[in-house]
């Protein structure tokens, strides 16, 4: 997935059990990211700097989604411990994370395995790319994101 590329569709169930759709958010700003795990130190600290950027984020006409491999009830209790305002889409066939390229060759302890790549899409109203981390750092990300917005936007 590039900047300019069609964002694929994607149907998922959040924490509730409700499925959100790419389409129902058209005409607005999607902040999408993927992270590995729910209640992990760097997914934890990803989740509550959206968490709290939410109402920034929202007044420049974005919403923010949230996907793992999890399943919707560890969402549940990770969006409970944190009080996350923001669905967490659960994609434990991995559809979307590999759609937008989100699963991948991860090295940890020297270790090397796969899973789910933290990686940030910012979807247009039109539903396009409009811009992609690739390598997040969980610190100050929700930030990045806004400003990114905020100049994509141009206000």
């Amino acid at each position: 997935m590039e900047v300019g590329d069609l964002a694929p569709e994607f149907a998922l169930p959040d924490q509730e059990g409700k499925v959100h759709r790419l389409s129902d958010y058209r005409g607005r700003w999607v902040v999408l990211y993927f992270y590995p795990k729910d209640d992990t130190p760097g997914c934890t600290k990803e989740a509550c700097g959206f968490r709290d950027e939410k109402g920034r984020l929202e007044e420049l006409g974005a919403v923010v989604l949230g996907v793992s491999a999890d399943d919707t009830e560890s969402h549940r209790r990770f969006a409970e411990k944190y009080r996350l305002n923001f669905p967490l889409l659960s994609d434990p066939n991995r559809e979307a994370i590999l759609a937008y390229g989100a699963w991948g060759k991860k090295n940890m302890y020297g270790k090397e395995y796969e899973g789910v790549l933290r990686q940030t899409f910012l979807i247009d109203p039109e539903g396009r790319i409009a811009r992609v981390w690739r390598k997040v750092s969980p610190e100050g990300h929700a930030e990045e994101v806004a400003e990114a917005l905020l100049a994509l936007k141009g206000a």
